[in-house]
């Protein structure tokens, strides 16, 4: 979500902030699009070509998920995620002042908490519009107030579409994702904000568990997606909204404690996927973090904590991460004036080739094939004022940026889609695609005299990758540094397998490929995944399954049984205390060979994830692509402290 007022406005929560808090709210304006790839796209481009929603509806078919950097549908054909924000139902009111006068709403624009512009279109003709903008797809923004509020919307805010009268915002929000979904689009549900105060520094919508607990967050989603389940063209939880720095604490990415990204976004992942496994489980990265002075640390890190600590779920097919870019904020810009303004870089002061480099360092590097981190990048937000008075650097910037977007094949979502103009035509909000007057007149991008037409329609219209999408191997994390960690559905569903202990286990679709030495973190993988059987997991805790000789003497060893291979693995401290081993359908080679990893890393030259590091500054043993893990080896000796030292890795055939 951008500043509600001019971009070149200090946010919002400026005005009434002391002068510490002004600055962490200042660090938090709004971030946009994606990057890679200097050379500029074609400067001219057709107008897309509207498809009706019968049409839109026969191209795809739910639910999705993804196959390596793709989205792909229920047929395994790529779903480019071509979207706009539909906003409004994340609430307008900015905090201060009577919430009834729309003076005090975000460009005022006072959206009863629903989607903008059901006061003003018929909803079939707003997504007739959407249509015709190109769009396959809508994220759609809500707040947690609105799964609460039992209040009935004024007749006013659904003058256009009186079969909305009497009906509360969560029954309009049902009206409008049926209405979306029937019309061919997919809906991707979006944890904007938890009241409906909009937006952005010290709104109490800095963190997921801002003004709420995280347990009550979880629930909202998992009634949500349920409410949802049948309709198969609602296809994601985009899980929340430009995570940031609140008063006092920043959010971190992988320390365990309640201001964990992290940790929150897999743990909420994990409960919606329970609930429905169909749905894709959208994961932005943290939008802020310190104060913005030139003398005090600060900065967007947005994806770049993915690189040594990424996610795994328990299907390992339904990550998506995402990220936002404007212009007039920077990697380590606010974009604020004034009072939480520093001398860093804003994103549209770079050249064309540094923005595609730091937009691939932020966000982009994500899609690179065969890591640890691999998955789609959605850049669920970008825009740009359209109308009225023209920025050079801001237009310079999204035609540099849509350039990058188009050269990388990017998914991607507009901000915002629906706003109102005045009697005159005049948009209140000019970055909005479509502006209605109060009779419902349109002034869109689809109209003359918007600037941004151009790049939209280069956008949109971009030649990609279409078609069915191969499937592609997967590696992901365990990350046990501050608990379990249990992605395993089918262990999810039992007791506790190795009570006292730290334990993690792989998606039930990969096996454990590696281990890191003295941080407890490994590595899944399904590439030349065995067939699991339908007998008993075995947890191995002694020497009792050791077999074809002593294979590391001298040193302890915890061995699966024969036909069985390691998809999950315990430690106390950081030592070796168990493994979990699966059961193969059909018998597994029982040949193999020793690694050792007591003196350095020794992983393949290819495969296994091999150009990303998952357990940074210790080393790490990992078995070959075409080899199971059968067992561990470990010593209390010599100050080793029982963390593992080898790995017995054995042929798949």
């Amino acid at each position: 979500m951008r500043s509600a007022r001019s971009p070149r406005s200090v946010t919002r929560g400026l005005r009434t902030l002391l002068a510490t808090a002004a600055l962490i709210a200042a660090a938090v304006a709004v971030p946009g699009a994606q990057a890679v790839a200097a050379a500029p796209a074609s400067a001219t481009a057709s107008a897309p070509v509207a498809l009706t929603g019968e049409q839109l509806a026969g191209s795809w078919r739910g639910p999705l998920s993804t196959r390596g950097r793709y989205v792909v549908d229920a047929d395994g054909n790529r779903f480019k995620l071509k979207s706009g924000n539909w906003a409004g139902a994340q609430g307008t009111w900015q905090g201060s002042g009577d919430v009834g006068d729309v003076a005090n709403h975000q460009a005022r624009q006072n959206s009863h908490n629903l989607p903008l512009g059901l006061d003003r279109k018929p909803i079939d003709r707003i997504l007739a519009d959407f249509h015709a903008m190109g769009l396959n797809s809508v994220r759609l923004p809500f707040a947690n107030a609105l799964l609460h509020d039992t209040s009935v919307v004024p007749d006013s805010a659904v003058a256009a579409n009186p079969q909305l009268k009497g009906k509360t915002p969560l029954q309009v929000f049902d009206a409008v994702v049926a209405a979306l979904t029937a019309d061919g689009f997919a809906v991707i549900l979006n944890n904007h904000t938890t009241s409906y105060r909009f937006c952005c520094g010290l709104d109490g919508n800095e963190r997921w568990n801002s003004g709420q607990s995280t347990q009550a967050w979880i629930d909202d989603w998992v009634f949500l997606v349920k409410r949802y389940q049948a309709d198969k063209r609602v296809v994601g939880a985009d899980l929340r909204n430009e995570v940031r720095r609140d008063t006092w604490n920043d959010p971190n990415w992988g320390w365990g404690n309640d201001h964990d990204l992290n940790k929150a976004l897999e743990d909420a992942g994990n409960r919606i996927l329970q609930a429905d496994p169909d749905m894709l489980v959208v994961m932005e990265g943290i939008n802020w973090q310190g104060i913005p002075t030139d003398v005090t640390p600060h900065g967007r890190p947005t994806l770049t904590p993915v690189a040594t600590l990424s996610n795994t779920l328990i299907r390992s097919d339904k990550l998506v991460y995402a990220a936002h870019f404007y212009g007039y904020t920077g990697p380590n810009h606010t974009g604020a004036t004034g009072t939480g303004e520093t001398h860093d870089p804003r994103y549209e002061e770079f050249t064309p080739q540094q923005l595609a480099q730091v937009v691939d360092d932020q966000a982009l590097f994500v899609t690179r094939s065969g890591q640890h981190f691999t998955a789609p990048v959605w850049i669920s937000e970008f825009g740009a004022a359209g109308r009225g008075d023209v920025d050079a650097r801001e237009r310079a910037w999204f035609t540099n940026f849509t350039d990058i977007m188009v050269r990388n094949d990017t998914d991607f979502a507009i901000w915002p889609l629906v706003g109102w103009s005045d009697a005159n035509g005049t948009p209140n909000d000019n970055w909005a695609m479509v502006n209605y007057r109060a009779d419902g007149t349109r002034l869109g991008v689809m109209d003359a005299g918007d600037w941004r037409a151009t790049d939209w329609n280069k956008l949109v219209g971009a030649p990609g990758k279409t078609g069915q999408v191969d499937p592609t191997p997967r590696w992901n994390m365990l990350n046990l540094d501050y608990g379990d960690y249990g992605v395993s559905a089918t262990m999810l569903a039992k007791p506790d397998w190795s009570p006292g202990n730290r334990k993690g286990n792989c998606p039930d679709t990969q096996r454990v490929v590696g281990l890191g030495r003295s941080d407890s973190r490994g590595l899944c993988t399904d590439v030349n995944q065995p067939a699991k059987g339908g007998g008993a997991w075995t947890v191995v805790t002694d020497e009792r399954y050791v077999t074809g000789g002593d294979w590391a003497g001298g040193y302890n060893k915890l061995q699966c049984p024969d036909r069985t291979f390691v998809v999950g693995y315990g430690v106390n401290g950081n030592a070796m205390s168990a493994l979990l081993c699966a059961p193969a359908a059909t018998a597994l080679p029982t040949s193999g060979r020793v690694l050792w990893f007591d003196h350095g890393d020794n992983r393949p030259a290819t495969g296994g994830s091999n150009a990303s590091d998952w357990a940074p500054g210790y080393y790490k043993g990992q078995c070959a692509d075409n080899e199971y893990l059968a067992g561990v080896a470990f010593t209390w000796k010599w100050l080793h402290h029982g963390v593992p030292d080898a790995l017995l890795c054995r042929p798949v055939a």
